[in-house]
């Protein structure tokens, strides 16, 4: 949507921002094949938002009949469910021909509860929904995208399962938005390519919790053989499958996966299952643990077990696993993609690899695993870097002055002002 006029904000009252996320909610369990990283993002930045006085109200797709239409978080924000598709779960990328519905709802509730200043739409279809109803009310749009498309479809090519139309619809989002909140560099270049307006992206990284990830705390006991950590949702492009490669070359060394369904079901998740079949096929099915989901409260002691967090994605938006492990002062091994370059400083806080090489994976994980004095400095640095940069206060600050930039810039002629200075 670009600028137009519009209604101004309510003069003396808190302003008031919602928060579109049709897929990931903030109350979902971790760890499936669609809660991740997104579900930590927008409940970590509500909470944060709220904490500024911004009165924030987070609006995702209904996926249980049992939940309240506003249910109110002790972080202080309100989720509304929305009602769109059936009540019950549905895999992100079949959700698209329910988004008509959802824009209706949305409209029909801001109508009736009073607009908000401005909508922050998070992932494509909730930007394309929101988008509808943001043009129909005459209320500024940001867009986060959290992936791109075109970037899922050139490392997955034919097992890319994203509808038709997707990259189409970012195109359109990243000319019309009114800002867009990219989470790294390299989505910049994508969002430019792509016709979008460099004076109206901003890079706005992820955050990560300072004081739940900390060096400081419990720690999971261990066997005495070393200890390489895998964190995340066990689909194929995360990578876990060229680390249990790798493996084979690692000697004396474990593997937790901590990730993918509840541990009791485990046995019967077909994605565990194919990993636990390429461990089998590698000789190291006794050296690696397929943990399943571990709860929020447990990670920090099982990432400060371990002497190595390996990050090994084909491709990867931003990726919060490297900020945890950094925030616990572990070192990281990570390939080179996406936000995972931003974050992990190679040589500084860990080490940069391709991706799908295991053969180069192997090698810096026994590089890095025989040096622990390097490992423990590499630490140290991680946890001064995300001090420095991704605490959560910082990030919803950063996201708070984008606000204030779309809402002063209220007509087309104020961006060319401001472009014209810069």
């Amino acid at each position: 949507m670009k600028p137009t006029e519009r209604l101004p904000s309510r003069a003396g009252a808190s302003r008031r921002i919602a928060l579109v996320s049709e897929h990931a909610s903030p109350l979902a369990t971790l760890g499936g094949a669609d809660a991740g990283g997104q579900n930590v993002h927008v409940a970590a930045l509500a909470e944060h938002l709220t904490a500024r006085g911004i009165e924030v109200t987070v609006y995702t797709r209904r996926d249980d009949a049992a939940l309240a239409p506003r249910q109110p978080v002790p972080g202080g924000y309100d989720v509304v469910h929305v009602d769109a598709g059936p009540p019950s779960p549905v895999p992100k990328d079949d959700l698209l021909p329910f988004m008509a519905a959802f824009s209706d709802r949305l409209q029909a509730d801001w109508r009736g509860r009073g607009r908000p200043d401005l909508v922050h739409a998070h992932f494509w279809m909730s930007g394309l929904a929101a988008h509808t109803a943001c043009r129909a009310l005459t209320i500024p749009l940001v867009q986060t995208f959290h992936a791109l498309g075109v970037v899922k479809q050139r490392h997955q090519g034919g097992k890319d399962t994203s509808p038709i139309g997707r990259t189409g619809v970012e195109t359109m989002l990243a000319r019309e938005a009114d800002q867009i909140v990219a989470t790294c560099s390299d989505e910049v270049f994508e969002l430019v390519r792509a016709g979008g307006d460099r004076r109206r992206i901003t890079v706005v990284p992820c955050g990560v919790d300072l004081h739940h990830f900390c060096p400081v705390g419990p720690v999971e006991p261990r066997r005495q053989r070393r200890r390489v950590l895998v964190i995340g949702r066990l689909v194929e492009r995360k990578g876990i499958g060229n680390v249990i490669e790798a493996l084979r070359s690692v000697p004396d060394t474990e593997l937790v996966v901590a990730g993918g369904s509840d541990p009791s079901q485990v046995a019967t998740d077909p994605d565990a299952s194919r990993l636990a079949e390429i461990a089998r096929r590698c000789g190291v099915a006794d050296r690696v643990d397929l943990r399943g989901r571990v709860g929020r409260e447990a990670l920090p002691a099982l990432i400060r077990s371990a002497d190595l967090v390996v990050c090994a994605p084909w491709y990867e938006p931003f990726g919060i696993v490297p900020l945890e492990a950094m925030a616990c002062a572990r070192p990281v091994l990570a390939t080179a993609v996406g936000g995972l370059v931003d974050t992990v400083v190679d040589g500084v806080t860990g080490h940069h690899v391709p991706p799908r090489r295991p053969d180069l994976l192997a090698r810096s994980m026994q590089a890095m695993l025989d040096q622990p004095e390097m490992g423990r400095e590499m630490g140290a640095a991680g946890r001064r870097r995300v001090e420095a940069r991704y605490g959560w206060a910082r990030v919803a600050a950063a996201t708070d002055a984008c606000y204030d930039r779309v809402l002063r810039l209220a007509d087309p002629a104020a961006w060319r002002r401001e472009g014209s200075s810069s």
